[in-house]
């Protein structure tokens, strides 16, 4: 079983399953994605993009210019969905083992 992968990089990763996105929307989409529950700030953003681009997760898809400033597009790699994948499925198996250790405790009453 692999490592399991810290929260902001699988909300990256989850931002970036459907389309290439830049920065900012990326930061956008995690916050719709968890319910406002996750904020990226962008240093924590770009230093994972950066990290995330060189373990071959995440590719530069496109830059374009908006208003003089360069915007750059980030886009999921196959390397990257799949590794997202495991996590999904991780996430689960962890989330149905507490399920059933619930059902299976004593109802002891109120505390």
């Amino acid at each position: 079983m692999g490592k399991a992968m810290r929260e902001p990089t699988f909300w990256i990763l989850t931002a970036l399953a459907d389309r290439a996105r830049h920065g900012y929307g990326v930061i956008q989409e995690v916050v719709r994605l968890s319910d406002g529950q996750v904020t990226l700030l962008a240093g924590t953003l770009y230093a994972a993009l950066d990290r995330l681009t060189a373990e071959g997760l995440v590719a530069v898809d496109h830059d374009e210019i908006v208003d003089g400033r360069t915007r750059r597009y980030y886009r999921l790699t196959d390397r990257g969905a799949a590794a997202l994948a495991a996590e999904s499925e991780r996430l689960q198996r962890n989330a149905r083992t507490a399920a059933a250790q619930l059902r299976a405790r004593p109802q002891l009453g109120p505390a």
